[in-house]
Formats: structure tokens, sequence, C-alpha cells
């Protein structure tokens, strides 16, 4: 991992930082990168603290001109992005259900959690090829799973099947590229998005995202992983 370059949205906080801690320690290059400016700022102190030196820049996933300006700095600091973490990602629509959710919630949600990453990876894809290697990590989740749908949070689960979706797409449009793209479920975490009751700690939660984006050239590309094992989608 010694100066690959990565891009971990979302890093401020929960999986995202800790994703971010985990691959420094590891001497990759580390864009952190936060909606919330003062958020990411405390991040970027909190690490430093630690002796570890990541670069932060303000990105928000709807924002094109954000986005832009991440690739720019990232193409002038790095001339290369190696991994695209797609962690973003919010949860609006608890305790509810498909048959009386507002559909701007669903719009809203969907925003982030697949726009977000389908922007992201249009932008860096050709920075990635320019450099014959790249791995675009999508952080789903089970709840996503069509093997495993069931009811309740419509917009989360939607959003998270169109990102399965669409590391199946990508991951067959690169074939052939060296550009690897693969999801990923952390499973139920304690983080503010999962809550304290949640089973699985951050780091447990990082665990599989760093094992992928750890993996060689020729890695398996299009698939679906769950604590370092195939899963179904």
């Amino acid at each position: 991992m010694h100066n690959k370059v990565a891009l971990v949205t979302g890093g401020n906080r929960g999986i995202g930082l800790e994703v971010c801690r985990q691959l420094l320690k590891l001497e990759c290059k580390v864009v952190l990168a936060s909606r919330n400016t003062s958020r990411g700022e405390e991040a970027f102190e909190k690490l430093s603290k630690e002796g570890l030196k990541p670069e932060y820049i303000k990105l928000d996933v709807l924002e094109d001109e954000d986005i832009s300006a991440t690739l720019r700095f990232i193409y002038e600091k790095f001339n290369r992005l190696d991994l695209l973490v797609n962690n973003a990602g919010v949860f609006i629509d608890r305790d509810r259900e498909a048959i009386n959710i507002d559909p701007d919630v669903i719009k809203r949600t969907m925003d982030v959690n697949f726009y977000g990453a389908l922007k992201l990876s249009q932008k860096f894809i050709p920075l990635m090829k320019k450099n014959n290697f790249g791995h675009i990590i999508n952080v789903s989740s089970n709840l996503g799973a069509l093997s495993k749908m069931a009811g309740g949070h419509p917009a989360y689960r939607i959003s998270k099947t169109a990102l399965n979706a669409l590391t199946l797409i990508l991951a067959a449009e690169l074939k052939g590229s060296n550009i690897m793209v693969n999801a990923m479920s952390p499973g139920w975490v304690r983080t503010d998005m999962g809550g304290y009751s949640a089973n699985r700690s951050v780091e447990k939660g990082a665990e599989t995202i760093v094992w992928l984006a750890t993996r060689p050239k020729g890695f398996v590309s299009g698939r679906f992983f769950m604590d370092k094992d195939l899963i179904e989608w």
C-alpha cells in the first residue's frame, strides 16, 4: 500500500474515519473527504494527533463543483487515484414503510447513496485508466441484497440495491482495464448512523473495506463481500 492514493468519502466519522486511519497506518496516502467542513477538520486533527498525515478536502457528493474541485486537487497533488471508497451515505427512513413513505425521502437518499457514488466513479475512472490501475469500493449493505430483501427502510434498501447494480455494471464495462469495482456490507456498526446498540465495532465495519483496498491487481471484480467472504446479491 506504500504510496497508493485513496479517496474516502464520508471520512470524518464512523466507518469512513476508521478506514482512513487503517489505510494511513499501511502507508497509503489518504484524502479524507467530508461534506461538513468543521467535522472534517476535526477528523483531520484527530488523525494528526495520532501521528498520521491525511489530506483533507471538503466534498459534498451532491455538489458538482465539489466533485470537480476534488478531482483537480488529486490530479495536481498526486496525478493518480488508486482507491475510491464510496462511503458517504444517509439513512433517513428508519421505521418507515414503502406503502406510505414520502417519495422525496427516497429521492434524497438516492441522491447521496447512489448518485454520489455514480458521479464520483465517472469522474475518477479516467484517471484510473490513465495509470492502468484502480479499485472502486462501494460501501453497500446487506439490507440492499435482493436475496434477503424484506420490509422496512425502503429508501435505504433501494439506494443500496441500486449501488449494487452499479457495481456490477461498472465491473462489466471495465473488464480488462485493471480497474476493479466491488461492493461490501459492513454489517450493523456502532456509529451515528447505525446507533450505539449495534453489534459491531467501527474497526470490524472497516475491516473488509481495508482488506479489499489491499487486494492486488487482477483480483476479482463485480462481487459483493461481507467479512471478507462473498455474499449473495
